[in-house]
């Protein structure tokens, strides 16, 4: 979008948002410019009266890359909700055509999910509305509110995500499963709490690197003990590490298929384990966004399709 005419409201350029929009998306004048079809010389000037209308730098350098202040980050949903109501204003009713839409999308949740969706996800972006980028983005150590703050346009998974404002839409309830090499002496006989503690050493998947969780609190209500002896930040890392090793690890049952593409073997863990409530949320100054209302159904879809025991055909 582009304000035409003079593009200015009580002196205020409004163009300036749109750009500072696209800035804060990029985190490149070199990008940005692309994006906004102007020259690198160009965009520079239009950081630089940015600068000077917010009074703070924006966007500076660290090492090669461009990062946004404090101020920039503080600001950066507003500005973002801003040009979208404008888009919407401007957009020709409800029938916007996706075909014509450029925008980039950001989704934050589980690491599994791209492995899981992502191609399907990009086929049917290619075929329905060729000008929306994908980014995908791992959950963060950090609770931050990225959706509020307009880092991520979506979250998916586990929903970590407690603001009143938030959309929350739960779409079921998985669990965890055990997961091991193809062979491993846990998988002979009967399987009970006992030999799962004591038969074999364990790995954890934790995004804060903590060495005990729902399975050791499980297993101590029962007045057993495993031994952890080791900690990784994603479940596909887990995987590798299991896969040439005699670790036990966890993965939940929808991303299963990947630990099975891999050779590997899940397992029902015998203990009472809290399920996981999967779903989505977002934000509600998306709620009529035509591209955003895309995105929430392709991946409900796509989601609700591996749920039912397959990954339904809609590339």
């Amino acid at each position: 979008m582009r304000v035409t005419q003079s593009g200015r409201a009580g002196g205020l350029d409004l163009n300036l948002l749109v750009a500072l929009d696209v800035l804060l998306e990029e985190q490149s004048v070199q990008g940005a410019a692309h994006r906004l079809h102007l020259s690198e010389p160009a965009m520079s000037r239009t950081l630089g009266r940015i600068r000077k209308a917010l009074g703070d730098p924006v966007l500076v350098r660290a090492g090669r890359k461009m990062v946004p202040t404090p101020r920039a980050l503080a600001v950066r949903a507003e500005v973002s909700a801003v040009v979208e109501r404008a888009r919407a204003l401007f957009a020709p009713g409800q029938d916007t055509d996706l075909r014509t839409v450029s925008r980039t999308l950001t989704i934050i949740g589980h690491d599994s999910f791209p492995a899981l969706f992502g191609p399907r996800l990009l086929a049917r972006a290619a075929a329905e509305a060729p000008g929306i980028r994908v980014r995908f983005l791992a959950e963060s150590h950090v609770d931050t509110p990225f959706l509020r703050q307009g880092t991520a346009d979506l979250e998916v998974g586990v929903v970590d995500s407690t603001a009143p404002e938030v959309r929350v839409e739960m779409l079921h309830e998985d669990r965890m499963v055990g997961v091991v090499r193809a062979g491993h002496p846990l998988l002979e006989g009967e399987l009970t709490p006992e030999r799962f503690a004591a038969e074999a050493d364990h790995l954890i998947v934790s995004r804060r690197g903590k060495l005990h969780g729902p399975v050791d609190t499980a297993l101590a209500e029962l007045g057993l003990k495993r031994r952890v002896v080791g900690t990784v930040g994603t479940f596909p890392a887990s995987l590798f590490v299991v896969r040439d090793t005699d670790l036990v690890g966890m993965i939940s049952l929808w991303s299963g298929s990947i630990a099975h593409s891999l050779g590997l073997v899940t397992f029902d863990v015998p203990l009472q384990l809290p399920g996981l409530e999967v779903g989505l949320a977002w934000h509600p100054r998306h709620d009529a966004d035509p591209a955003h209302a895309w995105l929430r159904g392709v991946v409900r879809e796509l989601m609700l399709g591996l749920v039912n025991g397959r990954l339904l055909d809609v590339g």
